[in-house]
């Protein structure tokens, strides 16, 4: 019984880590800032949804899927990062931002992939889920996953509340910083895949 309270609190604590649901909140709100607080709602539960399933089946077929289709987690890393460059370049123009007209694209790219199942996420659940000992053990995986999405959607659904004694001009800061760190996220993703995959090209 104490190995799998000691692998639930590392399950539940590896995937809130990685998943930082505070990052996606905060980018959440700079993207829906000009949509009522019901359609807001809408695109938050849409995204948790979304984010859920996708890391439930990465859990349970990710290590298959990937050996089926030849994908590496690296191949991941480096698309996740170019969909999140776009999504700052967005960000950082709002005259030509798609994602307030479509409710689609704010809810799957970028909230639920690549920022919430995002790939350092889909990793970690693949892992911890190879890792469990027995099924219940694997439960806990499913566990830390909702537990993740739940603190996100929560966040989202009062964030505004926060963000709105910024005021508008407080808002168009948080939105550029955002953008900023967004690109650097994409950055680092890019880095990251590349940084793994070049052993094995260079066979080193």
């Amino acid at each position: 019984m104490l190995g799998a309270i000691e692998f639930a609190l590392l399950a539940i604590s590896s995937i809130i880590a990685v998943m930082e649901p505070f990052s996606t909140i905060a980018i959440y709100t700079t993207l829906t800032k000009n949509h009522s607080s019901e359609r807001q709602r809408k695109i938050a539960a849409k995204a948790m949804k979304i984010s859920f399933v996708v890391l439930a089946f990465f859990a349970l077929t990710g290590h298959l899927l990937f050996l089926v289709f030849n994908i590496t987690v690296y191949a991941f890393e480096i698309a996740g990062g170019i969909l999140l460059v776009a999504v700052a370049l967005r960000m950082l123009n709002p005259g030509k931002d798609e994602y307030s007209s479509d409710e689609r694209d704010v809810s799957i790219v970028p909230l639920a992939f690549p920022l919430t199942a995002g790939p350092g996420t889909i990793t970690t659940v693949m892992l911890l889920f190879s890792e469990a000992g027995n099924w219940f053990e694997a439960l806990f995986v499913f566990v830390g996953i909702f537990i993740g999405v739940l603190i996100s959607y929560v966040g989202m659904v009062y964030s505004h509340r926060l963000f709105k004694l910024l005021g508008d001009d407080g808002l168009r800061l948080v939105t550029a910083l955002m953008a900023i760190i967004v690109l650097a996220i994409a950055v680092q993703f890019v880095i990251n895949g590349i940084v793994d995959v070049a052993p094995q090209i260079t066979g080193t």
